[in-house]
């Protein structure tokens, strides 16, 4: 007897320290445990440190990614930064900041612009046009659609309003009217950093025959501070619909329509199973897009990633792509959002955003002029509204979203408000108000230029 139990101790302490690593592996830094995550960071710095990194696309996406799931896991859990966009704020400045004071070691840096540059893997670009062509082709038609047509007005109006208090605002301060639009108030309504700030540079780049990292910086500013103010006024309309019910339609649009039916159906798009052989065609389709605006691009005269957008909306609106087809892209674009969203901001930190110029940025002015055009934008929302018979709140909140980082902003948005059903009508606030925002800034600044 003694024996069975002298062998079952050293069993026993064994079981122990399972149990206690089980523990420590309940903690993860975004999806991974934090102990894989140590021993993977150890990995690749170590190899960096010694440069035996690969330089390539799997040492770039070994070193945003574990930098991306790090800062975004912090900005999502610190107090009042997780209410303003934390991770996506992370993600950009704690990079850029890293490579502005050399701290980040130079394999890193090296393999990181490996991936990213349009130069070498590209991978910007491929996120482009994954999330451009999933968006909007796993949108409910009928959504898109109605909910287009519902929003139109208070949308247009909106975005008139934003664009005048806009240039108001930077005339009092002494702003060019030129930089004030293409600079500070395209950026904001441009449907976030990879549907708006990365298309739209490239186009700048090519007009204005400027780098494309230089452009980049002077946008990013504008879109963050723009998205932080609409999660502000995303937090308020939330108080002033529970102080004011007759403001609320809790996550309706229009009073007596049939938004919960249009809701229902957008979820039930969300949720089919998941297919990996169509997310292999859903990847096709995305390159294909990306493939057919460039090839057009040169009899068109506008830019490649301009007319991905708009070569999706057709597809979508005409219903010309099977089901099978949208659901396979749709699917492909959440794989890649979910997982590289931050990480890709990550890659932009190092790659597009000099610290420097980036802390130059954030005046009291520019701050002012961000917060008025963002604030015209809501307040016109809810006096249309008002007299469209919509929900005041719902519609304000809507047209903030038209101020948001992409899916991203959205969620941020509409977490604050407390009114998440409402995603499909911010997407197309979003998506179609910022692509429609890029689509005439490119021709208005190929006029001008």
């Amino acid at each position: 007897m003694e024996r069975l139990v002298e062998k079952e101790t050293p069993n026993s302490g064994g079981s122990g320290i399972a149990d206690l690593v089980r523990k420590i592996n309940k903690i993860t830094i975004g999806p991974v445990p934090i102990l894989i995550y140590i021993l993977i960071c150890v990995v690749v710095i170590g190899a960096a440190s010694i440069r035996k990194l690969p330089n390539d696309i799997i040492g770039g996406f070994a070193c945003i990614l574990i930098m991306g799931f790090l800062f975004a896991d912090i900005g999502a859990k610190v107090p009042i930064l997780r209410s303003i966009g934390g991770p996506a704020i992370l993600c950009l400045f704690i990079p850029s900041a890293l490579v502005g004071t050399e701290v980040l070691l130079p394999a890193m840096k090296s393999s990181i612009v490996s991936l990213m540059s349009p130069k070498h893997s590209n991978y910007l670009y491929l996120y482009i046009a994954c999330l451009v062509a999933g968006s909007l082709l796993g949108m409910n038609r009928r959504v898109l659609i109605q909910g287009f047509l519902r929003m139109f007005v208070p949308l247009a109006v909106g975005t008139v309003a934003a664009v005048c208090a806009g240039l108001g605002a930077g005339l009092l301060f002494g702003y060019e009217l030129k930089h004030t639009f293409f600079f500070i108030i395209i950026p904001i309504m441009g449907g976030g950093i990879g549907e708006g700030v990365l298309p739209t540079s490239i186009a700048y780049a090519e007009i204005l025959g400027r780098p494309q990292g230089e452009i980049i910086a002077q946008l990013i500013p504008a879109a963050l501070i723009g998205n932080v103010v609409a999660i502000i006024c995303g937090g308020l309309l939330k108080r002033i619909g529970e102080k004011y019910p007759q403001y609320n339609g809790k996550g309706l649009l229009v009073r007596g329509g049939n938004d919960a039916e249009l809701l229902k159906a957008q979820e039930e798009t969300a949720n089919k199973p998941l297919s990996l052989p169509l997310m292999g065609a859903g990847l096709l389709i995305a390159c294909s897009f990306f493939i057919a605006g460039g090839f057009l691009a040169p009899f068109t005269g506008i830019p490649g990633p301009i007319l991905m957008i708009l070569i999706g909306a057709l597809f979508k609106a005409t219903n010309l792509m099977p089901e099978k087809m949208e659901q396979g892209a749709y699917q492909m674009y959440r794989f890649i959002a979910t997982n590289t969203t931050y990480p890709l901001l990550v890659g932009l930190g190092v790659l597009y955003v000099p610290w420097n110029k980036l802390i130059a940025s954030f005046t009291f002015s520019y701050l002012i002029i961000c917060s008025v055009t963002v604030l015209a934008m809501v307040a016109s929302g809810w006096i249309v509204g008002s007299l469209m018979k919509m929900y005041q709140v719902e519609t304000a909140l809507v047209n903030a979203c038209h101020s948001g980082l992409g899916g991203t902003g959205d969620v941020a948005i509409l977490s604050a408000a407390e009114r998440m059903e409402m995603m499909p009508f911010a997407q197309i606030s979003t998506r179609i108000g910022g692509a429609s925002m890029i689509v005439f800034a490119v021709f208005l600044l190929r006029y001008l230029t």
